[in-house]
């Protein structure tokens, strides 16, 4: 089976264009240019000096070897965290800069669930000299507080969204309705794998540059190119699209989806889309999201704010229906207790999204010659709150 998106845009039966008349010369003109502009060799010329230059790639693959001896087999982190910016959102924002600057987009829009996106996003556009508006849900502005003040510094305007949850899903709906009201000069970079075609599809690309540097990285590490598994945590899933993109059809390795259980799988406070959700249609794909029996999106609840999403972009569906991707749900406190793990053994403060990703390896069958690669997507600094809280 082939795991890339067709013609039509879908990964299977997920993806598409839904997406209102307004949109539909946006999205038609990004649709018919996208795969031409980033194809050229200047534009990626451009994309790869800063990704070397700016951004400080390629990542280190690192050899985890205290965590390779507790879980007995060998494990490799991929170090998205040390990306400027600290996450692998980066490299996205990157790319749709210089995109949008191809198409002369003077306006740049973007939403944010943990801020990372936003930030990344705001260092974008300060870099090109660019507007920025970030749309970012109430309680995140409250829970992710060092990544709002990063924003402002870099002269980017948050706007709350009161509506809903007043998290991520909300914070898509504020600059869906912001593009909708300025279709000729702005341009939304989507954050994640999520969203109309080309846009899962545009992201991924943008993200490949993770499983890329894995490729040659693990051959110099171990002998073979590729790994028995990838684990990577999935809210819309940018970052496991990323770590997976390579070996999507190599069916030698083994993908690992971990989502954010929250207070338990069926508490009814929980963003464990794989297993709670249905074939539907959210923010312009159809994909699976959490929703009532007429349709209404179930509010999702993560104590990850990257992870506090209704649904999973497209890919990850027709991954995880087919089969070939497996999904783990990690709750809040296995997430605590992983980060100070991976924290006291070695050395390293992840992210909550990145938490979800290590306690996944309590729940997985391990075999003693196994090769592992964790994508450690983000650093703790913006979770020191959370985890300040679980210290007293």
């Amino acid at each position: 089976m082939n795991y890339a998106i067709n013609e039509e845009g879908f990964y299977g039966e997920f993806g598409g264009a839904y997406i209102p008349e307004m949109l539909h010369s946006n999205i038609e003109r990004l649709r018919l240019n996208y795969l031409d502009i980033i194809n050229k060799p200047n534009f990626q010329k451009a994309f790869k000096s800063l990704l070397k230059d700016y951004v400080g790639r390629p990542t280190p693959l690192y050899l985890a070897k205290s965590l390779s001896e507790k879980y007995g087999c060998t494990i490799f982190l991929k170090r998205e965290d040390l990306n400027h910016t600290g996450a692998h959102k980066i490299n996205n924002t990157i790319g749709q800069i210089l995109l949008a600057k191809e198409l002369g987009k003077t306006r740049i829009i973007a939403e944010t669930g943990a801020g990372q996106h936003g930030v990344a996003t705001a260092t974008a556009c300060a870099l090109m000299g660019l507007e920025c508006i970030v749309y970012m849900g109430a309680i995140d502005i409250e829970r992710q507080a060092p990544n709002v003040s990063r924003m402002k510094m870099l002269g980017a305007k948050v706007v709350p969204a009161l509506s809903g949850s007043q998290t991520l899903k909300d914070a898509t709906n504020e600059a869906i309705r912001d593009w909708i009201n300025n279709p000729e000069d702005t341009f939304y970079i989507i954050g994640s794998v999520v969203g109309p075609h080309p846009y899962p599809d545009m992201v991924a690309r943008f993200q490949a540059i993770i499983s890329e540097e894995m490729l040659w990285q693990l051959e110099e590490a171990t002998g073979q190119n590729y790994p028995d598994k990838i684990v990577a945590c999935v809210g819309g899933g940018s970052n496991a699209a990323g770590a997976f993109y390579h070996y999507l059809n190599d069916e030698r390795v083994e993908l690992v989806a971990v989502e954010a259980a929250g207070h338990g799988i069926h508490s009814g406070e929980s963003a464990a889309t794989s297993v709670l959700g249905t074939k539907g249609i959210i923010h312009g794909s159809r994909t699976l999201l959490m929703q009532t029996k007429d349709g209404q999106i179930i509010e999702p609840y993560s104590i990850s704010a990257g992870l506090d999403y209704p649904g999973i972009g497209p890919l990850h569906a027709h991954l995880i229906d087919t089969g070939r991707a497996t999904a783990i749900a990690i709750t809040d406190e296995e997430a605590l207790d992983a980060a100070f793990m991976l924290a006291q053994i070695e050395g390293i403060i992840p992210a909550l999204e990145t938490a979800h990703a290590f306690a996944a390896l309590d729940k997985m069958k391990i075999e003693k010659s196994d090769c592992i690669v964790v994508n450690l997507s983000g650093r703790g600094d913006k979770d020191l709150g959370t985890y300040i809280k679980r210290m007293k």
